[in-house]
């Protein structure tokens, strides 16, 4: 398995890690922590020397109840960013976490290489068109409703099968509009209780029939730090014992907030599957 990111062909035979930066100041886990230019890059920096593979930006709070941020807000806090770390950093790739196609448009041309949609294009009738268009790597993924509303919609007739046949159809429409390079994100406290994140969870591997690389997002979320009783400052192990989980169920590719952890889950993982 490999993505074709602007040229460079990055081999997911060996999972990959992908570093969070949240340009929010509303996320559940590090909203507001970095306030201008020169926290951003610090930032960067550290997750890119830990060994990032790739630095996720996101401008707009997916945590359950995040409030609405304009198209317009998302764009003045995101684009300087994505300009920011692309300057700095040439040779690091950036993944965009929006799911509204003119960010994508802008984002991409400002240096960004792949699309992160929690949507999976369904909050945007244009954005299978786009990225189809600027011929880059995208991640869909699973989600009822939107962020405000997502909570609210945790039914489902079979949970790991109604979330199958939902990639299905998203994998055909996508490449129906030409996108090549396809990333799969169950979309882990997105539309779901904790019970069903741990089923989904533990039925990982049987999404490995779709053929396409399992992104797996977890770091510090809900399912931890509620299960273990705790907040999610404290969920750094916790999210190490599930990321392995992942690992040894087939996820290709580490969402993170703590890269040089992810790092030795991935190597302890390759060593004992040697």
């Amino acid at each position: 398995m490999t993505l074709n990111c602007n040229g460079k062909l990055i081999d997911l035979n060996t999972p990959k890690v992908m570093g969070v930066l949240n340009v929010t100041p509303d996320s559940f886990f590090d909203g507001g922590k970095f306030k201008n230019d020169k926290s951003f890059l610090s930032q960067a920096e550290k997750l890119i020397g830990e060994g990032a593979d790739f630095i996720d930006i996101g401008a707009y709070s997916s945590r359950p109840g995040a409030d609405f941020v304009s198209e317009k807000e998302e764009m003045n806090r995101l684009i300087p960013i994505v300009n920011l770390i692309h300057n700095s950093f040439p040779d690091t790739t950036i993944s965009i976490d929006s799911f509204r196609s003119e960010v994508i448009k802008k984002s991409i041309q400002a240096g960004g290489a792949i699309v992160n949609d929690i949507s999976a294009g369904q909050l945007d009738p244009m954005m299978f068109e786009t990225v189809g268009k600027l011929g880059v790597p995208y991640v869909m993924m699973h989600m009822k409703g939107t962020p405000q509303t997502m909570q609210q919609m945790t039914t489902y007739s079979d949970l790991i099968k109604d979330i199958y046949y939902y990639f299905s159809e998203r994998i055909n429409l996508a490449k129906k509009h030409q996108i090549n390079d396809l990333i799969i994100d169950l979309g882990f406290g997105f539309s779901k209780t904790l019970e069903q994140n741990f089923k989904l969870l533990n039925s990982l591997d049987f999404y490995t029939n779709l053929n396409l690389p399992l992104l797996v997002g977890v770091s510090r979320k809900s399912m931890i730090y509620k299960t273990i009783d705790t907040n999610p400052d404290n969920a750094l192990n916790g999210t190490s014992a599930l990321n392995m989980v992942a690992l040894n169920k087939g996820a290709k590719i580490l969402r993170v907030h703590d890269v040089k952890e992810a790092i030795e889950c991935i190597k302890l993982h390759e060593a004992l599957t040697k």
